[in-house]
């Protein structure tokens, strides 16, 4: 666990020192803000005192990100060959992909944490269900880290940072809509099944202030699946290129 928190900490220090870190939280404050203040069905629209209309554009604008910061954590070493240095050092595979994933929860954590102020003003504008937003929070947060599983899992596929950027949306994808999709042309236990496994359901249920187990499960074994996977995927490869 130490070696991963030392990994952690230099990739979300590297994400600070680039561009990276401050474009992703610019990016996202600036779409979610538009739509959930100024755009169609904001909160002056809907004359409700929630973070509804903040949470649906939260969930689109994660799935467009989160690619972008994952596509580099793997893909990047791979490339530039420090990725053999890396393991060499007496660390697992396991180890730097759940250090990648630590810095990368960590960048989602500290982007959402910067929109407290939307909590802050609407709960100064009028009465607000608090549970609802908490749970919203917390769904945004488990989904944005099944997300990020599933993009370093892509990351550890290749050694094209743009690769990784497609084969990540690609798989978001799957579980954003693709499901739900399926689910709705498909009958029966097959049809319960695609619906389990769409990330909007499960969102959607947590937005509206319920805590089921099922919700929880499904996310934190999406987000070990995906872990579990880059760490074989790079054990197996090692740092030879994709």
């Amino acid at each position: 666990m130490r070696a991963a928190c030392l990994i952690a900490r230099k990739e979300l220090g590297s994400f600070f020192d680039s561009p990276m870190a401050y474009l992703v939280i610019v990016a996202f404050l600036g779409t979610s803000g538009f739509f959930t203040w100024w755009f169609g069905t904001d909160i002056f629209m809907r004359g409700i005192a929630d973070l509804s209309t903040f949470f649906q554009v939260a969930n689109w604008s994660l799935f467009i990100l989160i690619p972008a910061i994952s596509m580099r954590t793997l893909a990047e070493e791979r490339k530039t060959g420090t990725l053999d240095l890396l393991l060499t050092r007496a660390v697992s595979p396991q180890q730097v992909v759940n250090g990648k994933f630590l810095a990368c929860t960590a960048l989602i954590f500290l982007t959402l944490l910067c929109t407290l102020p939307y909590y802050i003003t609407v709960a100064r504008l009028g009465p607000v269900d608090h549970g609802p937003v908490v749970c919203g929070y917390a769904g945004l947060m488990l989904m944005g880290a099944a997300y990020l599983a599933l993009g370093i899992f892509a990351s550890s596929l290749t050694s094209n940072q743009i690769s990784a950027f497609i084969l990540a949306l690609v798989l978001m994808a799957v579980f954003h809509f693709g499901t739900s999709v399926l689910a709705a042309n498909t009958t029966g236990t097959l049809g319960q099944l695609f619906q389990y496994l769409s990330t909007g359901r499960h969102f959607e249920s947590l937005g509206r202030g319920v805590v089921d187990s099922r919700d929880l499960v499904y996310f934190l074994s999406l987000t070990a699946a995906g872990l579990l996977l880059a760490g074989r995927q790079l054990a197996r490869s090692g740092a030879k290129p994709a």
